[in-house]
């Protein structure tokens, strides 16, 4: 099957790209590689597939592409994904999240596409679960809290509009907090990358607030599994691809103590970012009746593996 990911040099995209390859696709990675590194494909390359550096917001060259490729599956995982650069630049992060995504559903459409395949979020979208009954499904008041959320929403719509408008089969995918593999322990995202970077340096987890903060972590090859099993059904609309349950980041810390066996690793603590959620987890069981999807990876054993890979 031919096959096109955007953002395939990132964390999860390259980690899509391995399961594409394995399973005999022929794999068209696309990323501007602002973020993403093309170290992420080192193997995927030489396994067959191929990089093309271009960014989603130009249309024409999206455009172009598409056409000489004539994807049948359409991935796409590129986007601004910094929280702190969203609130300090909205426009920059609407160009991305909301113009780049229409950009690739026109070249899909164009190009004769069967499948399209987003990956938004979960926690940004939904905003503050405290107070609320969590895990939450997917009828839960969409109520972001910046415009990462909101445009990652907006993408959401307007992979809907495509499906109304032109026939367009795409499904949107609101991802837990992932984590495993490859993910960059320097990034603004991450929190499991970035204490394992610190824990590989000898240096203590910086926590912002009290630590009691909540996320629903999943692990990354559990998503590559979600994403694949999303791409060969027909359902339309959002579907959490999560856990179900609450982890604090004291809690995380402590899990890495343990795995590690470094009695030394206590946090430290800062004051309170602005805005932050304090707790969120999505309920996945629309995504297992209708998807067939099930995490399988408890997070002890996905902490292992990603401490493995640093």
């Amino acid at each position: 099957m031919r096959t096109l990911v955007t953002g395939g040099a990132g964390f999860i995209g390259s980690n899509l790209v391995d399961a594409l390859l394995a399973r005999g696709d022929r794999v068209t990675a696309v990323d501007d590689l602002s973020t993403g590194r093309r170290q992420n494909l080192e193997e995927a390359l030489g396994s067959g597939a191929e990089l093309v550096e271009a960014d989603i917001r130009d249309g024409a060259a999206i455009s172009d592409l598409l056409e000489a490729r004539r994807p049948e599956v359409v991935f796409h995982l590129a986007a601004q994904i910094d929280v702190r650069r969203s609130v300090a630049e909205p426009d920059f992060d609407a160009s991305v999240n909301v113009g780049g995504t229409a950009n690739l559903l026109d070249a899909s459409r164009g190009a004769g596409a069967r499948r399209f395949v987003f990956v938004s979020t979960g926690g940004a979208i939904y905003g503050e679960g405290d107070g609320q009954d969590l895990p939450l499904n997917e009828d839960a008041p969409v109520e972001p809290l910046s415009p990462y959320g909101q445009s990652k929403f907006a993408a959401e719509g307007y992979v809907a509009l495509y499906r109304r408008l032109y026939g367009l089969s795409g499904i949107s995918l609101r991802l837990g907090n992932v984590y495993g593999p490859r993910q960059d322990p320097l990034g603004e995202a991450g929190v499991v990358a970035i204490f394992c970077g610190r824990l590989q340096r000898g240096e203590a987890p910086l926590v912002y607030g009290d630590g009691r903060q909540t996320r629903d972590y999943i692990y990354v090859g559990d998503v590559v599994d979600a994403v694949l099993a999303a791409a060969g059904g027909e359902a339309t609309g959002a579907f959490n691809i999560g856990t179900g349950r609450e982890t604090s980041v004291l809690d995380l810390i402590g899990r890495l103590r343990g795995l590690s066996g470094t009695e030394g690793f206590e946090p430290e603590f800062a004051p309170a970012r602005p805005g932050e959620v304090q707790r969120i987890a999505i309920e996945p069981s629309r995504a297992q009746s209708e998807l067939g999807w099930t995490p399988s990876t408890g997070l002890d054993e996905g902490l292992r593996r990603t401490l493995d890979s640093v």
